[in-house]
């Protein structure tokens, strides 16, 4: 096995144990805060503290991976990540929990943004789909076994975190074994101008899956547990509801990134966006029927789960290389700014509306989207950005 190929399973394999986090505490921390009785507001207001912390850290991160590269950027990440995980346990205050939360998305921010970096870098064009698609099918299956740590609750906090303390010891163990690298330095033509305005100008509908990625992630894990509480739902039903999103990402993860290799990215999501949305549209209709729930769900993961990895690919088509990283800031802040306003967007429809408006306002997003690929004209953007001189570009 080549060392492109072994830092790509190991890296693989870490962004595993950190989906697996992020599945475990959204949905455990949401339910033990119904228990005590807090309102979904602050529930979901606590929930975005993790997204708040992705934001605030996010645009800065492009100077650490620059100077101290993808290893060294992962592992304080994982340092950050690890230190609040621990801490989690030994309180069970709304305040403590929210700078906790925090501290935990500055970490995971960076760990991901990271990692994403780096498997953009070290994967062939040809294959850049598939590669990404992997990446996202690894963050998915750790995503959909986290919801079920909810099941062993019972036996107390410290047994589901502290599983994922030995998780986090061994990604820190495989992490150490491989070579750092740095990622592509910008010319100087491209140093001429805005690279944030060039990124957005050339790569826009690239970076919109990434928003509607975090707001059905966090809709469906921050604000659903409270959807399914108060219709009548148990808490055991929750944690096998949960996972049906991401676990129809993961039948469809690798074949969707390796058609969009083959049919083109904005393609595949276009179709996926109409396919998603209108599971969303019926979800409202399945009533009190779990198994029903469950198959819509899994209808929409299957069709939108891999939008983040299908957009961060479309953006590497499209840009120099050496701008990806700057596309990925980007990607990671609309990540974030979506992750925030869900939790709380959706609280405030759960209380002054009906709860499952949720379900609707996903699926009127995804119609948006696709009636906005419709526009998007890859094929001249790709002609400007490889034919003219760059500083002709601004």
């Amino acid at each position: 096995m080549s060392q492109s190929r072994y830092t790509f399973w190991v890296l693989i394999l870490v962004v595993g144990i950190a989906g697996l986090s992020q599945g475990l505490t959204i949905p455990m921390l949401t339910v033990l805060l119904e228990k005590q009785g807090v309102s979904s507001v602050m529930n979901g207001l606590n929930a975005a503290a993790l997204y708040i912390g992705m934001v605030m850290v996010n645009p800065f991160l492009e100077i650490p991976l620059r100077r101290i590269g993808y290893r060294s950027t992962i592992l304080w990440g994982l340092l950050l990540v690890t230190i609040a995980t621990a801490l989690i346990p030994m309180f069970s205050h709304l305040a403590v929990w929210f700078v906790l939360r925090l501290l935990m998305g500055v970490g995971d921010s960076g760990l991901h943004y990271a990692s994403q970096m780096w498997v953009t870098k070290i994967a062939a064009p040809e294959n850049r789909g598939r590669d990404l698609s992997i990446y996202g099918l690894a963050y998915g299956v750790g995503f959909s076994i986290g919801p079920l740590g909810l099941s062993v609750l019972h036996l107390g906090i410290w047994v589901p975190f502290g599983g994922l303390l030995v998780l986090y010891l061994i990604a820190f163990l495989l992490l150490s074994r491989i070579k750092d690298e740095f990622p592509a330095q910008i010319e100087q033509t491209e140093k001429k101008q805005n690279k944030y305005a060039f990124v957005l100008r050339l790569a826009w509908l690239a970076l919109i899956p990434s928003f509607l990625f975090g707001f059905m992630e966090t809709s469906l894990n921050g604000s659903f547990p409270v959807y399914a509480l108060r219709t009548g739902l148990s808490v055991e039903w929750v944690s096998l509801i949960l996972p049906s999103f991401v676990v129809g990402s993961i039948i469809l993860q690798m074949p969707l990134g390796a058609l969009s290799d083959r049919l083109g990215r904005k393609q595949v999501m276009l179709a996926c966006a109409l396919v998603g949305g209108l599971a969303f549209f019926l979800f409202p209709f399945a009533g009190e029927n779990v198994w029903l729930m469950m198959l819509l769900l899994a209808i929409a993961g299957a069709a939108v789960g891999s939008f983040y990895s299908l957009g961060l690919a479309f953006s590497a088509d499209i840009l120099p290389a050496s701008m990806v990283p700057t596309a990925g800031i980007i990607a990671g802040v609309n990540f974030g700014v979506a992750s925030i306003l869900a939790p709380n967007v959706n609280g405030l429809l759960i209380d002054v509306w009906e709860p499952w408006t949720i379900f609707w306002l996903m699926g009127s997003l995804l119609i948006v989207f696709a009636a906005a690929c419709l526009f998007f004209k890859q094929k001249a953007i790709q002609e400007q950005t490889y034919s003219m001189p760059l500083q002709k570009q601004g």
